[in-house]
């Protein structure tokens, strides 16, 4: 599964394919449905393959690359313009889903731009053949579970299994070292890279603010998702909390985490000499970047101690050079000063919303549809642990609990409302803020809707995974949202559903994050 680590394509000798139709996604492994449940809904109000079909692409390669080596973005185009034609005029209504959510913005991009870059469709190529597009757990502004991805190749799960049973993930066992060969094979798919935070601090907040700041993490009775009002969902709300650094993304102690700013002593790593200190003949490919740093490249990162979105960024370019050069090429995590600038018509921005202009298309519907009502990753306190084996030199702090109720910091890992892998600041905030009404990111002004529904777990082993599920891919047997996917695919508006259903506090945090619109 891994790639060439420098030109982020196929390695020689080895070329893995997705496989195509509505096979390709309709289970993840026998029982395990993703898309199977939507589709067989969508069959049942006539929907059938010649007017629905699965954009499959390799989820491993930057988005342009689809293009370049498999002519995704042509195909993805191709098939809508058959279905346009073939159906008398009726516009497509298009449903991506994760990362999916950002190759398609891309697309849309694409799709209008002049050859050879783009797809030469003309501007009102997507105002002529899009009706609409219902996004599910977009993480349009990224998530922070990439960045302890790509540092440690751990997440919460990960750092949990760890601290039960210690040192198996890092042993040499039959020569698995099992962190070791994940963190090399991610590190060669660029498409990782995509989900890098964007829009830095001002997005995400600084050392001593954050857009949530203030939040608890209080379970409460749930509601339904029958309730068409706003306000606090099942997992958290607004309270005299003691202030939690959610902006501090990266922290190492928990100490750190919780000391006021002026009290922080940091020592600056972007000048730290490497070496090749680390070296160790034992580790041969299962080795990574950590391998040029040395011991001092790798202390000066964690002396500087903290981490917000915007340094984040320096920090995975000086542990991981060679990834970010490659993923440079194609992405980018920045604000726009001016959209005009022409740099912003090249493919690296058409990803980013915050640095691309939604097409001029003021008929279009754009709904973000994603799960709330579940602890999401937000924040992450990390340990220094020096040595001289193949052994990731930064971990997850699994000892580091809250001392007292409320902060969402539970092994390590400070928590959000959210899927449970996109925090609700990701998936809403552009439809609640950045894109509503007509702004410079949205000139047209296209209508956005919020679709939020609030995490039910089953209440029985018959409901499976749950009927009232807002998990990241469970949501996709949720009967509120096939319902509301239904209606669309059968005529219906946003306003037709009743336009914003909300549970969580997306409008507030939107509205304390300093935009220009």
């Amino acid at each position: 599964m891994s790639l060439d680590n420098e030109t982020g394509l196929d390695p020689p000798g080895i070329r893995i394919r997705p496989v195509s139709g509505l096979v390709a996604a309709d289970y993840f492994a026998p029982g395990y449905f993703v898309w199977a449940v939507l589709i067989a809904n969508l069959a049942r109000i006539g929907y059938e393959e010649k007017n629905m079909y699965m954009a499959a692409y390799d989820w491993r390669i930057s988005f342009q690359n689809t293009e370049v080596r498999d002519q995704t973005l042509s195909t993805i185009k191709s098939n809508i313009e058959l279905m346009v034609a073939t159906s008398g005029g009726k516009k497509v209504v298009v449903i991506p889903h994760s990362m999916g959510v950002l190759y398609f913005l891309h697309f849309m991009k694409w799709v209008e731009a002049p050859a050879p870059m783009g797809g030469g469709g003309g501007s009102d190529w997507c105002a002529e053949h899009i009706k609409a597009v219902m996004n599910i757990g977009g993480p349009f502004l990224g998530v922070p579970k990439s960045v302890a991805g790509l540092l440690s190749a751990e997440a919460r799960d990960i750092a949990v299994a760890r601290g039960m049973a210690p040192g198996f993930l890092d042993m040499d066992v039959f020569g698995l070292q099992t962190l070791q060969h994940v963190m090399r094979m991610t590190r060669t798919w660029d498409s990782t890279m995509s989900m890098i935070p964007k829009g830095g601090d001002t997005i995400w907040g600084g050392l001593d603010w954050s857009p949530e700041e203030g939040y608890e993490c209080s379970p409460k009775k749930q509601n339904n998702n029958n309730s068409e009002t706003g306000g606090q969902n099942g997992f958290g709300n607004l309270g005299n909390a003691t202030q939690v650094h959610y902006g501090r993304m990266i922290s190492f102690g928990k100490g750190v985490a919780e000391l006021h700013s002026s009290k922080l002593e940091r020592v600056d790593f972007r000048g730290a000499m490497k070496g090749n200190h680390l070296a160790n003949t034992t580790c041969h490919d299962v080795w990574n970047e950590y391998h040029d740093m040395g011991v001092e490249g790798v202390k000066a990162v964690a002396d500087f101690k903290v981490y917000t979105a915007g340094s984040v960024l320096d920090l995975l370019h000086f542990v991981a050079p060679k990834m970010m050069k490659r993923g440079g090429a194609h992405f980018s995590y920045g604000i726009a000063d001016d959209l005009d600038d022409e740099k912003y018509e090249h493919y690296k921005y058409w990803s980013n919303p915050l640095e691309t202009k939604l097409p001029n298309a003021p008929d279009m519907e754009i709904l973000s549809m994603y799960g709330v009502g579940i602890p999401t990753e937000r924040a992450y306190v990390y340990e220094f642990s020096p040595t001289p084996e193949c052994f990731t030199p930064f971990r997850i702090d699994t000892s580091a609990e809250a001392g007292y109720e409320g902060t969402c910091l539970k092994g390590g890992v400070f928590s959000v409302d959210g899927d449970e892998t996109v925090p609700t600041l990701s998936a809403g905030f552009m439809s609640a803020k950045g894109w509503r009404g007509k702004t410079r990111f949205n000139p047209s002004g296209i209508r956005t809707y919020i679709r939020e529904y609030n995490h039910a777990p089953p209440a029985n082993l018959l409901e499976g995974r749950g009927t009232q599920s807002g998990a990241h891919v469970d949501i996709m047997g949720n009967f509120a949202l096939i319902e509301d996917i239904l209606r669309v695919a059968a005529g219906a508006t946003g306003q037709d559903l009743g336009g914003d259903r909300v549970y969580s506090d997306i409008f507030k945090w939107s509205e304390r994050i300093n935009l220009k619109l």
